[in-house]
């Protein structure tokens, strides 16, 4: 069993700046396609941005040229870089990892973006 923890969430104003991370505790974090997700009260989590095994990105629409997202297998770590915040991304941002037939989530860091 896996265990994802994020952190770096908070409040920020419109246009700001903020990095999340997710440490993974296994040394296996390499093999994992891992991912950054968010979800607002009363509505489904959504899918922000992944990262494969090989480092290839992808982003939903909303974010893109905004959000970067990165990992340091080394450090077993995943990074979501979020500038030019907008109060529409406000949000709980959830990291995952799928490999091995599995899925796993983290537990949720809360961005808010206000003024």
């Amino acid at each position: 069993q896996m265990r994802l923890v994020e952190s770096g969430g908070g409040l920020v104003q419109p246009g700001g700046s903020l990095r999340l991370s997710c440490v993974a505790s296994t040394r296996l974090f390499r093999i994992f396609h891992m991912a950054w997700h968010r979800q607002t009260p009363g509505n489904q989590r959504e899918w922000v941005a992944g990262i494969a095994i090989d480092s290839n990105t992808n982003y939903t629409d909303s974010v893109k040229g905004r959000f970067t997202i990165s990992r340091d297998n080394d450090q077993n770590t995943l990074y979501l870089q979020m500038n030019d915040l907008k109060s529409e991304d406000t949000a709980v941002y959830y990291c995952s990892a799928t490999g091995l037939s599995n899925t796993y989530w983290g537990q949720g860091t809360q961005v808010t973006v206000a003024s």
